[in-house]
């Protein structure tokens, strides 16, 4: 798939813990495609440390033996800082611009302050020294070469999977007497690209409707301003597994990103689309182009609502448990 590892001994960096996802995709690609692997990584649990230990094991790593460095999660921090790795053919996953998550999604610093300048100088500067950059879709490529002058030439697109080892099509066994109801989930953080804001609202329209209920998993606190009814239930986060299992209970899934203005949000397909997908379950995404690089309605599984808009949300949900009802009512008599 990622034609320029072949048949070469590759030295794989990254300052991410091994498990994540991304790291797992790449290592085996890496693997089924190159002559070798060597792993730079770290196993502590504070980004910091991790990021440190890395570095430290950098320092005494000789390239001779690589034919190629792929580096991981968040680049930015390691190729600016190791004249060694440019010594050597230089792929990277640029997945995340530093710009554009602490300035423009997160708003953590103003734009044209000295951080924004600082993590804007970061991404151009990796992405000038890498010959292969390696992206989650064509629209952020595509933003990547607008914004921050990356080599068009140079791009890769490599889509995000879900572990199907954890993610798979199961039986549906609903649980609390909820099987007459049509069942709505929805996990993930209070990221803002995310749109939570637009769901709760979204379940607040639906608040009299006891036919639909809805799973929301994740850490949503005291902050959110968060609907209390009876046709909701709030639930901390998961393990891998114990979510598999609330996803196989549900008839629709939020996807998203669902945030009306953040750019970010409709660049990024997200992570729980591949994890709904894999599972087989019909899937409510943002309209946005990211999205329809990969799903398209006519599958019959896949709907779209315009971001940022929980009217649309909610009538769509609406319209979805009506036809669920229907069909059982169908297929009951």
């Amino acid at each position: 798939m990622l034609e320029f590892l072949n048949h070469k001994k590759v030295l794989f960096i990254t300052t991410k813990n091994l498990d994540y996802i991304r790291n797992s995709q790449e290592l085996r690609l890496i693997k089924a495609q190159a002559a070798s692997c060597q792993v730079i990584g770290s196993c502590q649990k504070s980004y910091v440390k991790r990021l440190f230990s890395v570095y430290r094991k950098l320092l005494f790593t000789k390239m001779k033996p690589y034919d190629l460095v792929f580096v991981g999660f968040a680049p930015q921090l390691v190729v600016p800082f190791f004249r060694r790795l440019r010594k050597r053919e230089l792929a990277i996953d640029f997945s995340i611009s530093m710009y554009d998550t602490l300035v423009c999604d997160r708003k953590k610093f103003k734009d044209g302050s000295f951080p924004s300048r600082l993590a804007k100088w970061l991404d151009r500067r990796t992405l000038s020294l890498a010959q292969e950059i390696v992206t989650d879709t064509r629209a952020h490529g595509t933003y990547f070469v607008n914004e921050l002058g990356a080599d068009a030439e140079k791009l890769h697109v490599l889509y995000l999977e879900a572990d199907t080892s954890i993610y798979y099509p199961r039986e549906q066994k609903k649980e609390g007497g909820l099987e007459g109801r049509f069942v709505v989930l929805y996990f993930g953080s209070v990221l803002p690209l995310q749109g939570v804001p637009v769901i709760l609202e979204a379940m607040e329209r639906l608040r009299m409707r006891e036919d639909i209920f809805f799973y929301m998993i994740g850490p949503f606190g005291e902050a959110a301003k968060k609907p209390d009814t009876s046709n909701i239930s709030y639930i901390p986060w998961l393990s891998q597994e114990a979510l598999a299992a609330k996803i196989a209970e549900a008839d629709l899934c939020l996807a998203g990103h669902f945030h009306g203005t953040i750019g970010k949000a409709k660049r990024t397909i997200p992570g729980k689309a591949y994890i709904y997908r894999a599972m087989e379950k019909p899937m409510i995404l943002g309209d946005n182009e990211a999205n329809r690089e990969l799903y398209r309605e006519e599958d019959g599984k896949t709907y779209f609502v315009e971001m940022g808009d929980a009217e649309a949300l909610a009538e769509k949900i609406a319209i979805l448990a009506d036809e669920w009802k229907r069909q059982r009512n169908g297929v009951d008599r």
